[in-house]
Parts: structure tokens; sequence; C-alpha cells
């Protein structure tokens, strides 16, 4: 994989809106068929179209029923990849540095030629965002779509994650999270956005945007409903399911 020299001092990554997020899954097959090409070979599935299919994706839809204590139930869809850590864990555990965080723009990769494939880096990940290839035998991940974003010979509009491209309810936005007056970040600050399992301590970059629950009779949305505070000090909060939900699977 290849790809155009970088800015500098940016921060990149992703905003997701849990709110607007219809769980079509069109990130994930977008994800897996752009890199499928980036990486020079199919990223590896097993009995594809059979009774119990498994692959490698680096990015996944999880779908959720939300009871809070007061309101009706929500269906949440949870889009899950690699977060960009400030801190990430997975980088140093690895005993070869094939897993790194480029100064440059922030971008966590893999260097898969020096991958040996011990898991090491997929068990220090809270997040459950790294995935072995079983073909390949080695570790891989969510680039960011590097090789699209710095990609010069591509239209504008195209030099973005084939995630974010691709999602036709605008569920996901990329940019840069270090310059408080880019659009995600100011999107970040209006619809209060948070950090996936903040006690982990590793400050994700990728930051989610909570749903706002739908009054049963109007349809209107509440953006102060308590037990979604995205500071999430109440076990019964949604950050606190969501970390609970995560933990399992």
């Amino acid at each position: 994989m290849t790809a155009l020299p970088p800015q500098t001092g940016k921060t990149l990554g992703l905003v997701i809106d849990l709110d607007t997020c219809v769980g079509c899954h069109a990130c994930v097959v977008a994800c897996k068929g752009w890199n499928d090409q980036a990486y020079g070979a199919p990223l590896s599935d097993s009995d594809a179209y059979g009774a119990d299919p498994s692959g490698t994706f680096l990015n996944r839809v999880h779908s959720y029923e939300v009871v809070p204590e007061n309101g009706p139930a929500q269906h949440v869809h949870f889009p899950k990849s690699c977060l960009h850590c400030e801190d990430p864990p997975c980088v140093p555990v690895c005993p070869t540095g094939a897993s790194y965080k480029r100064a440059e723009d922030g971008i966590v990769l893999v260097n898969e030629d020096a991958c040996i494939g011990c898991g090491l880096c997929a068990w220090a990940c809270p997040y459950g965002a790294r995935e072995m290839d079983p073909s390949a035998g080695v570790m891989k991940k969510c680039t960011l779509c590097v090789d699209r974003i710095y990609n010069e010979t591509l239209p504008e509009e195209d030099r973005e994650p084939a995630c974010v491209r691709t999602c036709p309810a605008s569920a996901r936005h990329f940019g840069d999270l270090g310059d408080p007056e880019s659009a995600v970040s100011q999107l970040v600050a209006a619809r209060g956005g948070i950090d996936l399992m903040p006690e982990q301590g590793t400050r994700p970059v990728n930051k989610y945007l909570p749903p706002r629950p739908r009054d049963s009779w109007s349809g209107e949305t509440d953006v102060l409903a308590p037990f979604l505070d995205p500071v999430a000090e109440d076990p019964s909060g949604f950050l606190g399911w969501l970390d609970r939900t995560l933990g399992k699977l």
C-alpha cells in the first residue's frame, strides 16, 4: 500500500453519529471493497455464503436495543473500527514495532512486513478493533484509507475514507480533530461528542455523537436527555451500557 506524503500537524479521525446511523452496512461493504484493492489481495473470508461464515473486516456495525429508564426503547447501530488513539495501547506491546502511530497526522497503522501475527496488539486494544487475517498471517486494521485521503489522482471529493464517502445517511464525518475550528471539531462540540470508554486512558481520536431519544408520540428529539449524558457518570447511562456491551463482544 502506497500513499503520497501527508501534510503535517493534523489529528485525523472520524466522528460517527449514532443518531443517524441506520445500520445499513454500506460502510462495511465499502471498507472491505476498497481495502481488498489497497492491500493487494482480498481480505480473507471463510465459507462466505455458508451456514457459518467468517471473514476479516476493518469496520463492523453492531446493532442493539437500548431500553432507558425513562423513555421508549431505541435501536442503536454502533459502527466499530480503530479509534486511532492518542495513546494507543497496541503500539508499545508490539514486539517488532509493526504497530505505530504517525506523527504527521495521528493515524495508527501496521507495517505488515514487520508483523509476526502474535496478536498482542489485539489483546491490548480495549475496543476489539484489530483483526487477524488468517490467510496473510498478519494483523489488519482501519487505516483511515490513507491511500485515498492523500491520493491526488482522485477527485478531491473522493479523498476521504471509503466508509465516509459511501454512508447514505451522512452518519460518518472525517476531518482534523486537532483543529478546534474544523467542521468535525465543531460538530463534536455542538452535539456533545464522546470518547468511547474514557476510563481506559487511550484518548481515542474518533468521537461518537450520542443518539437522541424520540418522544414516543411526537417523534421529537430531546438532545439533553439525562440518560445520554456524555459524561456517563451514571452506570445506567448510555455509555455505561455500551461499555458493558462491548465487553461481551
